[in-house]
């Protein structure tokens, strides 16, 4: 089995940190879950294939396709999604709760625009999306590594932002989040030195949060306790 990065949550489904393991972090899930998992994976679930996906067959038609990495418990991908319909959504996820509790948010919200994977995200980007193929790629929140001494495992890091630019069109956009000021300037830092792409910040750093970006309710919270949030956008040219 191939080494994988795993997720961890709390009991609110508060994404905590990323454990590198050999398995997909399957974890507990609940009835409704479960019954998701069963009844809606058929039509939004894709399973990982080391080719190219074709997203023409995939959603049904042309459009532009936006891809998110990590998005947790699913609401605010079903958000977007729901607020987009002109869009295609993919989501990327390994821990299965949260992959069952989007699919379940996204047939109750009557979604037909989104598609998930249950796998490794950096497996399903080398190799199942098509170089040049997507017109947004967002990671929000991503483990900070906060200790010194494990920086190197962030994820956002040269080769990263390379694989990324890649799997964008020209105009594409790589969109970061974080509410780690410390990894939003590494974020910065990397992106900056990354060839091929442009800060769409007019101050060269960081961007107000946009609009597709709903505001979650941990960060609502944070917000009330003056904790900050950092948004990048950058551009590929």
């Amino acid at each position: 089995m191939s080494d994988v990065t795993t997720a961890e949550f709390n009991e609110e489904g508060k994404y905590l940190r990323k454990v590198r393991s050999f398995v997909l972090r399957e974890g507990r899930l609940t009835k409704g879950q479960a019954q998701a998992m069963e009844q809606h994976w058929p039509a939004m679930g894709l399973d990982y294939t080391p080719e190219a996906i074709d997203l023409v067959e995939i959603f049904g038609r042309e459009a532009d396709t936006v891809l998110e990495i990590g998005f947790g418990m699913g609401a605010s991908l079903v958000e977007m999604a729901k607020a987009a319909p002109e869009l295609n959504f993919i989501g990327i996820e390994v821990h299965k709760p949260g992959v069952g509790s989007c699919l379940s948010v996204a047939a109750e919200a009557g979604v037909t625009n989104l598609r998930v994977y249950h796998h490794d995200a950096l497996e399903v980007l080398e190799n199942s999306i098509a170089e040049a193929s997507l017109a947004r790629v967002q990671l929000f929140f991503p483990d900070p590594w906060h200790k010194k001494r494990h920086h190197k495992r962030r994820i956002v890091q040269a080769p990263f932002a390379e694989l990324i630019r890649s799997k964008l069109k020209v105009g594409g956009v790589f969109h970061l989040a974080t509410d780690w000021e410390n990894y939003s300037e590494h974020m910065l830092e990397v992106l900056q030195s990354a060839p091929g792409y442009k800060n769409q910040s007019a101050t060269g750093d960081v961007v107000e949060r946009p609009e597709h970006r709903p505001l979650t309710k941990f960060e609502a919270r944070g917000h009330r306790l003056g904790h900050g949030v950092w948004d990048l956008m950058f551009e590929r040219v």
